[in-house]
């Protein structure tokens, strides 16, 4: 029979918030209360009749609480199917029907991000409230499982307008988020475990029950849901929702952004997830003009990122723009005054530039998955292949051009001077074409070469590229090397009076 009535319920429960209005509903039905612990007391305090678990299985709570529902006259009464073989053993072993679970599991993931207390995450690793989650759910035909406080008011509504039954369909979805809880929580268990070890399980094992429906995808036909906590790395201030696509380019913009965050004021254009625009300088107004100045066409529309505070003097010049999304880790009161005038534009307060350790991308039938390129080369790291070498600033520069090429699609090639993006080729079919994309880009927006440095993301096959640099006034470059014609692009830069440094390191970026 699809529809059942409720007649015995099993309540425990970590969280109690929310929880009062369905044992007054349970206890109004006339539904017999089974509880444990804090759980038996709670509901003892509401002067609502319950019966203790201890009392129909004999045993006590014991080992600090470990064990209480775990028992045959707990399970076997919610995993007997309501039929004559297991009801007859049911009343064999004086075992009562279970018709409601209610769980609500130990904080697991709250414990991890509140403590390195091994002893006090370890405590809460939920058993008897898992088992009893998944066994009711197995048991759907029969019983009904609320796995979550999340659970608790959608709940109450059904009580509320079944009057304490439940047609199949009912508990079978109710079965599916509790399936939905146990895989969750079993993955961030898994996940503490195999972070806290230098030989990573590489085994794909992901779960996020915090979702967020978006609008759309990538493109309008598309649906799109974000999985994650965004407000656990931003507080959004203003604006719109984010789109697909601004939370893309949100990714991109922090993942260039965390090269510079201990920098002096540095700001960021992006644009379609690429850097149009990047300049360091010694104030917030300075570098958000220079970065601004990089491609003021491309900047329309884009990402703007900082990571210094911006005041009203930057908020007034950036307002003169249009863009989607503003990210910066703070605002003056009174720029923030001024930029909310703007109903839509999207205004972030960023609380860490620090990124996963890990990322996946879907493709194919499957996922692929890769530690996170975490690597950022120093002076300490550069190599001069040239007889001549790069001067202090020419170095400065060449690092700075580095930090932008290692964010940027490849094939790429940054070109740069004082700190300041001048122009940019990415997602080009060869580096040559990148090259020449980024020399045409600077020399639109009014940019001189000479005595720039040019940054490539991976190794020159040719010495086209230096040659064209050279004729265009680079005058010092930095790549990591491994063609096995290095030498040649080596040897041109020698014969030309050029600097060249080699990292050893690549940054593709497809």
């Amino acid at each position: 029979m699809s529809t059942k009535s409720i007649k015995t319920a099993l309540v425990s429960v970590f969280s109690k918030d929310g929880l009062e209005p369905i044992v007054r509903k349970l206890d109004e039905l006339g539904v017999k209360i089974l509880s444990t612990g804090g759980t038996q007391a709670y509901i003892e305090n509401l002067g609502i009749k319950v019966e203790a678990v201890e009392d129909l299985t004999s045993y006590p709570s014991i080992l600090d609480g470990r064990v209480k529902t775990l028992h045959p006259k707990v399970f076997g009464g919610i995993l007997a199917r309501r039929e004559p073989a297991h009801l007859d053993q049911l009343n064999e072993f004086d075992i009562p029907e279970i018709d409601l679970v209610i769980v609500d599991l130990y904080p697991f993931e709250d414990t991890v991000a509140s403590t390195d207390d091994e002893s006090a995450i370890i405590e809460k690793i939920d058993i008897g409230g898992i088992s009893l989650i998944r066994a009711a759910a197995k048991n759907f035909r029969d019983v009904v499982v609320v796995p979550s406080k999340a659970e608790y008011e959608e709940f109450v509504a059904l009580l509320e307008a079944k009057s304490g039954k439940t047609e199949e369909e009912d508990r079978k979805e109710l079965a599916r988020k509790a399936f939905r809880v146990s895989s969750h929580y079993d993955t961030a268990i898994f996940h503490y475990f195999n972070g806290d070890t230098s030989e990573r399980d590489w085994t794909f094992n992901q779960s996020d029950m915090h979702h967020q429906v978006l609008r759309y995808g990538e493109n309008p036909h598309q649906k799109g849901v974000f999985h994650g906590r965004l407000e656990a790395q931003f507080e959004k201030l203003h604006g719109k929702e984010l789109s697909y696509n601004n939370l893309v380019d949100i990714d991109a913009a922090v993942g260039i952004m965390r090269e510079f965050k201990d920098d002096a004021p540095t700001f960021a254009v992006l644009k379609h997830t690429n850097a149009c625009g990047v300049a360091t300088r010694p104030t917030v107004l300075e570098a958000w003009k220079d970065a601004l100045a990089g491609d003021p066409v491309s900047a329309f529309g884009g990402i703007l990122i900082c990571n210094s505070t911006i005041d009203l003097a930057t908020a007034e010049e950036i307002d003169q723009i249009f863009y989607e999304v503003l990210i910066a880790p703070d605002f003056t009161e009174d720029a923030l005054t001024h930029l909310k005038k703007k109903k839509t534009r999207r205004l972030l307060k960023i609380k860490s530039f620090e990124g996963p350790d890990r990322l996946f991308r879907s493709l194919l039938n499957g996922v692929i998955e890769q530690e996170a390129d975490l690597k950022m080369e120093t002076s300490e790291d550069l190599r001069t292949v040239t007889t001549k070498a790069p001067t202090e600033s020419e170095i400065q520069d060449l690092l700075f051009a580095n930090k932008c090429v290692k964010h940027l699609k490849s094939n790429t090639i940054v070109l740069a001077r004082g700190n300041q993006l001048l122009g940019m080729g990415c997602g080009q079919t060869s580096r040559v074409d990148a090259l020449k994309q980024a020399i045409l880009k600077a020399r639109s927006f009014g940019f001189e070469l000479e005595g720039a440095v040019m940054a490539s993301d991976a190794f020159f096959p040719f010495p086209d590229c230096v040659e064209i640099a050279d004729e265009a006034g680079i005058t010092a470059v930095i790549q990591p090397g491994g063609s096995v014609k290095d030498q040649d692009s080596v040897d041109y830069c020698d014969e030309h009076g050029m600097s060249m440094v080699m990292t050893g390191i690549r940054h593709f970026k497809h």
